[in-house]
């Protein structure tokens, strides 16, 4: 299957410059009551998606009049694509994939064209999955010819982020568009580079004939996520989505989120829990383990800078791990393996309290300010100079100066050189929940001032230091 780039860095015709994040526990959608239809049997549907939550059923479109009569397209929890449709309470259309979509750290391209006039039964509805159709289905029964489907039915309410029983969305959606009456093909929507073959990029979809009930959603407005930039002004309702939800996290810059996939594996069953688009991490309060996690996106050389909220009541840390890191195995599953630097909460510290400095997880016995629920991290990491740096709240820690380069002043740690960092947390004390609001640049929470990179990636709390850029493919290519 082609592939769709971690590090997608292209330039397109159509780059996408917002998406739009879902966070499945607040039971977020999008919805319109369909009017009349160009076609009662023709249609597409077409978005870019990056999973956050991937244990459950998540419906990127839903159609529905009631629950004996509902058609969708949603990720099941088991990671297959499933396309659904029931008529007067029976199953008019079952399509489930063989191959499983789980993957955190990017993209897929998902599009779905029908046309049950068709005669053949393959052709009344096709999949395609970054740029290519799907063939083998473990689940494969077709709607019979000239079926009406509740995506082309008069009254119907169509939903983005759920079906009718629910199953809400989580991660971020892009280029989310409905078609009436034209079954478009994958290559409609995206494009094949021509410099690497195998990466699938969006293209520009506005010359597409959207039909009478079509739309279009860029989600570039933030104070209306549900505008219809399809020139049809067929805008949908929102439930449980705001302002903050808008994201720069899309298919032409990915941004690094932490990633589900690379937890620690001892005791599974009591992992931290994650929410808004994989950004906010939730350690669990247990006696036996620490809840570590790893980002989906690292460096090996560079200057990234991050913030990050913290929401906790006792020891919690954060830092870089290098890529080959022991946490996966460690007996404890938090960040005490070698290969960690970074900081703790310490709040219990029985030398004081205040932030207390790791490297290569070794306490250095340096302590710095006292840190309150809600306080903003700045992390700066000077890879090129194997520096640390960490400030609160504006100000720099240990008077430090990320700018210092080699002179490394006021770094917190110093790390080891030719490695691969990714950015790591976890809860240090067992019986105490802690949570971390992340920030690599398209924050889940409110910005109270703004600040982007040198080039005008990222939306920061605090000033990102000169030489240092946001955490994304865009940044990794020319700079990591």
């Amino acid at each position: 299957m082609p592939l769709i780039f971690p590090s997608n860095t292209l330039s397109a015709a159509g780059g996408v410059a917002n998406s739009c994040r879902f966070n499945d526990g607040d039971s977020p959608s999008m919805t319109k009551t369909l009017g009349t239809p160009t076609s009662t049997k023709i249609g597409t549907f077409s978005c870019w998606v990056k999973l956050g939550n991937i244990t459950t059923e998540q419906s990127m479109l839903g159609a529905y009049a009631d629950s004996d009569n509902r058609h969708h397209i949603e990720f099941q929890a088991d990671h297959n694509i499933e396309i659904f449709g029931k008529a007067g309470g029976s199953t008019d259309m079952n399509l489930i994939t063989d191959a499983y979509y789980r993957d955190p750290s990017a993209g897929y391209s998902v599009v779905v064209a029908w046309d049950t006039s068709q005669g053949t039964e393959a052709d009344r509805v096709k999949l395609y999955v970054n740029g290519t159709q799907v063939t083998s289905f473990a689940t494969e029964t077709y709607p019979a010819q000239d079926t009406v489907l509740q995506f082309n039915t008069d009254g119907s309410t169509i939903a983005i982020g759920r079906n009718q029983g629910g199953n809400y969305a989580d991660g971020y959606l892009a280029e989310v568009v409905f078609i009436d009456g034209t079954q478009y093909a994958a290559s409609d929507f995206g494009e094949f580079d021509e410099d690497s073959p195998t990466i699938w990029k969006p293209k520009d979809v506005s010359g597409l004939t959207f039909g009478d009930e079509g739309f279009y959603l860029d989600f570039e407005d933030s104070a209306d996520l549900g505008a219809d930039v399809s020139g049809n002004s067929n805008d949908l309702t929102l439930t449980n989505l705001a302002a903050t939800d808008q994201a720069t996290d899309t298919p032409t810059n990915n941004f690094a989120t932490f990633n589900p996939l690379y937890q620690s594996t001892f005791h599974a069953t009591s992992r931290a829990i994650l929410a808004e688009g994989n950004t906010k991490w939730t350690g669990t309060s247990n006696s036996t383990s620490q809840n570590g996690i790893l980002s989906t996106l690292g460096a090996s050389k560079g200057k990234f800078y991050l913030e990050a909220k913290w929401g906790g009541t006792g020891d919690a840390t954060i830092g870089v791990a290098k890529d080959d890191f022991g946490m996966m195995t460690a007996g404890t599953g938090g960040l005490q393996s070698a290969g960690w630097y970074g900081m703790n909460t310490n709040l219990s510290a029985t030398g004081g309290a205040g932030i207390a400095w790791w490297s290569n997880n070794v306490a250095t016995g340096d302590r710095g300010s006292t840190i309150s629920s809600s306080d903003i991290i700045m992390m700066a990491i000077d890879i090129d100079n194997s520096k640390l740096y960490f400030g609160l709240n504006g100000t720099w820690e240990e008077s430090g100066d990320p700018t210092s380069g080699a002179t490394g002043t006021g770094a917190t740690s110093t790390l080891a050189s030719d490695t691969t960092y990714l950015i790591a947390c976890a809860n240090y004390g067992y019986s105490t929940a802690n949570s971390f609001e992340f920030n690599f640049g398209s924050p889940a929470y409110a910005i109270t001032s703004g600040n982007a990179d040198a080039d005008d990636y990222g939306n920061f709390e605090y000033a990102v230091p000169s030489g240092y850029y946001a955490l994304c493919t865009k940044n990794l290519a020319e700079y990591g």
